[in-house]
């Protein structure tokens, strides 16, 4: 690659002790810039497929020799003569090298995990930050810091409790900054573990760096705990709430077991139960309602809530309904969903794609049509800030890297300080970003 002394691809570890590609870049002048790609515990069926080694000698089968071995032997030979600056080129040189449509020939991991890299050395080229290459490479017009959603309480596959739903999140409304949204959800966290701690209940921290209560009845004391530690942290008038129900994972059957210990609901069932918890408590978004292929259920959810007035909901509007595993940062799973008006936001992940042009592509579509944006981390992660800058630089309205603990989620968090200090006063918008605004919460 022009520019480019040297690249090496190498087998490091995830937050989970797993396995992960991570990609390094020599610069001709000596200047070096790593990526290292993140992975999923609960995937979408639907997600671009990660080369693993199968191996059950070495890490359980989840090494990824083959996919370093990818870089070196098939991407790094086929990129040759090509500008790191020109990521859209790089880009479609690994599309077209792949040639699947869910990249399992070089494994989204591999190519992701090149994407970045090579994103990140033509932001060093260009002297700029990430986040300012990305704007200008896809035509962001202006850099505004997304609003963040903090994963405090797990369950699911996150956590061995009573909890079917992934993640409760806490958003705080505050609209001056992202220092202050990132303060009162950190007073906010260590309240909820003195609450905790004081009903003797496990303070430990999951993957995602939130807790993992044993004794909660079900989701609404969850959601209650949440507003009572805001309240005793002096946030009482500034913590929304955000799930993510991650439903695909208690789907059976055409039926949602969402209570442990009570009959599986019915799809009507479950959308009255998501209507009442937006009425009851000042929501902001749903994430995964619904299973991933549960299409009809998604299109009479999206219609049901629509319907609603504004008054019917404790936070003033209807909570965003995000699809996660439903989407899968697909261009096509997206496009069928506005063509049968399902959802209204869209999580963003990369290494559900596999590259950065793409991930973009999503976003840019998403925006086309009144879809919101909120980029997310995987609950596999690497010290790796560039989340970060790929919300900014990509223009989404939302962030979700965990918790206010664990320092592979605080490292998205403490690099948004940094942007919003470069970007100054202004750069913050609070809920606004999500099209959630202030509403009463008597």
């Amino acid at each position: 690659m022009k520019n480019i002394s040297a690249v090496e691809a190498r087998e490091i570890l995830d937050s989970r002790g797993n396995p992960t590609v991570e990609v390094e870049i020599v610069l001709g002048d000596g200047r070096s810039v790593r990526a290292a790609v993140p992975s999923g515990a609960s995937k979408g069926a639907h997600e671009a497929l990660e080369l693993r080694d199968g191996d059950q000698g070495r890490y359980g089968g989840l090494g990824v020799l083959r996919a370093c071995a990818m870089v070196r032997e098939k991407i790094v030979p086929a990129l040759a003569g090509t500008d790191p600056v020109d990521l859209l080129e790089v880009d479609r040189v690994l599309r077209e090298l792949d040639a699947t449509a869910n990249k399992s020939v070089l494994g989204a991991n591999a190519m992701l995990a090149v994407s970045l890299a090579a994103a990140k050395a033509g932001a060093q080229l260009r002297q700029k930050p990430l986040y300012r290459h990305l704007m200008d490479l896809y035509g962001t017009r202006q850099a505004f810091l997304p609003t963040p959603m903090f994963n405090v309480i797990n369950g699911g596959r996150h956590a061995d409790n009573n909890l079917a739903i992934q993640e409760f999140m806490i958003i705080p409304s505050a609209a001056q900054s992202f220092k202050e949204a990132l303060r009162a959800a950190a007073e906010t966290f260590r309240a909820l573990k003195s609450m905790l701690a004081g009903r003797k209940d496990s303070t430990a921290v999951g993957d995602e760096g939130g807790f993992a209560p044993r004794d909660l009845d079900g989701p609404m004391e969850a959601m209650a705990l949440l507003l009572e530690a805001a309240a005793a942290a002096g946030h009482a008038e500034k913590i929304y709430l955000a799930l993510d129900l991650a439903s695909s994972e208690f789907f059976e059957e055409g039926a949602y077991r969402l209570y442990p210990e009570r009959p599986p609901l019915s799809v009507d069932e479950m959308i009255d139960d998501l209507a009442e918890w937006s009425r009851l408590y000042p929501i902001v978004s749903f994430e995964d309602p619904l299973a991933e292929d549960d299409w009809a259920g998604w299109a009479k959810l999206t219609a049901h809530m629509a319907d609603l007035s504004g008054g019917e909901f404790k936070q003033g509007r209807p909570p965003l309904l995000i699809g996660d595993d439903l989407f899968v940062t697909n261009p096509e799973r997206l496009r069928r969903g506005v063509s049968g008006s399902v959802g209204t936001a869209i999580l963003i992940k990369p290494n559900q794609i596999g590259t950065l042009s793409e991930t973009a592509e999503v976003i840019r579509l998403a925006h086309e049509h009144g879809y919101a944006t909120v980029a997310s981390h995987r609950s596999g992660e690497t010290e790796d800030p560039a989340l970060a800058h790929i919300a900014v630089g990509l223009g989404a309205a939302g962030i979700k890297s965990g918790s206010v603990s664990r320092s592979e989620r605080l490292a998205k968090y403490n690099e948004l300080l940094r942007i919003e200090e470069e970007l100054g006063a202004g750069a913050y918008r609070g809920l606004a970003a999500l099209g959630a605004g202030r509403a009463s919460r008597v």
